[in-house]
């Protein structure tokens, strides 16, 4: 009996996909139960904020298996959404919020079921990482997510002029740090050039320093 040759790190190439078909299928369903249920509620322009960006985006990667994908989307919201995950956390535990980025979760007079949804902020960190680690790291990521991530923000800036709707907030904190109100210390533009810069810098060098470091690296840039 012929054994089936063997990728780089030994597993039979004729195994069907590195991501399982349930994993995908799982992904889908929720995907398509949420996104006409946030349209709904919060509108078009909600789809703006990077982690709705990248939870449309993860869709694409785990069908496609692309490395460079996952590996962009990670770039763009591990370190966001694990500020998220810390006060989620933090006010579920000891009812104290270190940022503020989760009152929404605990806003009764939220549908739960509109919450429930929104607890992918917890959950798709963690699942990107993981995909990460079967596909490999793309070095890549952090500049394709640079120039990505800077057309968001320009985008942003342009669709959702003042005043900022109370339905979606502050989305991507382009118009200022506060999630309802705009910033008055500093010209609009030049608040959105440092907002740039600072992602840049204070958010994808960082974690791209820790995925290179303890990600493997993508297939075909081993080879």
């Amino acid at each position: 009996m012929t054994r089936a040759p063997a990728d780089a790190e030994g597993t039979p190439r004729a195994r069907a996909g590195r991501v399982p078909l349930g994993v995908k299928c799982a992904y889908t369903a929720f995907v398509a139960v949420l996104v006409p249920v946030y349209w709904g509620h919060y509108g078009p322009r909600n789809f703006l904020y990077f982690c709705d960006v990248a939870l449309l985006v993860t869709l694409a990667a785990l069908w496609t298996e692309s490395s460079t994908l996952a590996s962009v989307e990670a770039v763009a919201i591990t370190l966001p959404q694990t500020l998220w995950i810390a006060d989620f956390l933090a006010f579920l535990l000891f009812r104290v919020h270190v940022l503020d980025l989760t009152g929404y979760m605990f806003d009764g007079a939220l549908p739960l079921s509109l919450r429930a949804l929104s607890f992918f902020h917890f959950w798709l960190p963690l699942l990107l990482l993981w995909i990460v680690r079967r596909l490999g790291y793309d070095r890549r990521a952090w500049r394709l997510q640079a120039v990505a991530g800077s057309l968001l923000l320009v985008a942003t800036y342009v669709l959702t002029p003042l005043p900022i709707d109370p339905r979606v907030g502050n989305v991507n904190k382009v118009h200022g740090p506060a999630a309802d109100a705009p910033q008055t210390w500093m010209p609009p533009l030049l608040w959105l050039a440092l907002l740039v810069v600072g992602t840049i810098v204070l958010v994808y060098l960082p974690t791209h320093a820790l995925l290179a470091r303890w990600m493997p690296a993508r297939r075909d840039a081993r080879a």
